[in-house]
């Protein structure tokens, strides 16, 4: 009963004495967790370097402090207003599905339930998205794994992250789930460029598609896209909104792109802040009924022991490495969440 308690937050509301308004409250995080793999030398993947033979010297101790610190991490999103740890949380750079075992079998998680949606994607480096997800919140009734194919100038095949599909009930509510990781901006901003406008073409599809199948459905999309909520591939691909009002009945809201005209960001690079971290959404978690899940608010989590705390990255996010030697941080990213309210009947 208490876990019950803990888990439905309720949010009341009284305006000039009318009677209050009660609310159930849903947390959904995403999270970039930089390079979460184990210590072994997998032959079918790039990996050497994570291993304890590796130029990073990956050893067991600094596996378990990484657990350690992600899952720590984990619990704590949204949970100076919800009292509890996300009831969805996408992940990507996880290597394969026993690390995503270890995080939450961890004691910073191994008592909140989670279930994992996980497939191998063919990444040269071999990492992979998944999801976590509480059982007493969510049940998952589908998921597939969409491949994004890529190739280079000469035609070559580009192995990069497929994009994860979660379909499922939340408050009994039809819900789906995207998870991403967009291509990364190796080679510069206008070489890759493209290959993210891919990456949002092939989101568009799945979106599509699942609309074609059932117009009612909500669908959140989430991920670190290697983009900006302003730049092409969300607003002029996918036509992204970020204000309410300019929504269609079809159309979908950023709400990372207020964030990011605020000068909020989730990674920072030679002193400018990206905010790649992102969730998008249909028009239906906006402009929903308040008795259905509707969308409350965005943010980035990233309290002081996640940050960089001196020297020329003083702020940064407190990464696992930097510049090669070991810090025995985080991530190189803060995560992302939203959360979800709906309004419970007497």
């Amino acid at each position: 009963m208490r876990s019950l308690i803990c888990l439905l937050v309720l949010i009341s509301t009284s305006l000039h004495g009318q009677k209050s308004n009660t609310y159930t409250l849903r947390t959904i995080a995403f999270y970039n967790v930089e390079n979460l793999f184990d210590i072994k030398n997998d032959s079918l993947i790039f990996d050497d370097d994570r291993t304890p033979e590796g130029s990073y010297h990956w050893t067991h101790e600094r596996y378990k402090t990484k657990v350690d610190h992600i899952s720590k991490v984990l619990s704590k999103i949204g949970e100076e207003t919800s009292k509890t740890s996300p009831d969805v949380i996408g992940l990507c750079e996880v290597e394969n599905r026993q690390v995503i075992e270890d995080l939450i079998q961890h004691p910073n998680l191994s008592g909140k339930g989670y279930g994992i949606v996980h497939f191998d994607s063919p990444d040269a480096r071999g990492i992979d998205v998944a999801l976590l997800f509480k059982k007493e919140s969510y049940l998952p009734t589908s998921f597939k794994s969409h491949r994004l194919l890529l190739f280079d100038e000469l035609g070559e095949r580009v192995y990069t992250r497929d994009q994860l599909v979660v379909g499922g009930l939340l408050d009994q509510e039809d819900i789906y789930f995207i998870v991403n990781h967009w291509p990364s901006r190796r080679g510069g901003e206008a070489i890759s460029g493209p290959k993210r406008v891919r990456a949002a073409l092939l989101n568009k599809r799945i979106i599509d598609s699942i609309q074609e199948l059932n117009r009612k459905a909500k669908i959140i999309s989430m991920g670190d896209l290697n983009d900006d909520p302003t730049d092409n591939s969300l607003k002029n691909i996918l036509k992204t909104k970020g204000k309410p009002q300019q929504l269609d009945s079809l159309g979908l809201y950023n709400p990372m792109e207020k964030l990011y005209r605020k000068g909020i960001g989730s990674l920072a690079y030679r002193d400018k802040w990206n905010l790649f971290d992102q969730f998008f959404m249909t028009s239906n978690l906006i402009n929903a009924d308040k008795t259905e899940l509707t969308f409350w608010k965005a943010g980035i989590y990233a309290p002081s022991f996640l940050r960089t705390q001196k020297g020329k990255y003083k702020g940064y996010p407190l990464r696992t490495y930097s510049g090669g030697s070991y810090t025995g941080g985080y991530s190189d990213h803060f995560p992302s969440y939203i959360f979800l309210i709906k309004r419970m009947t007497p």
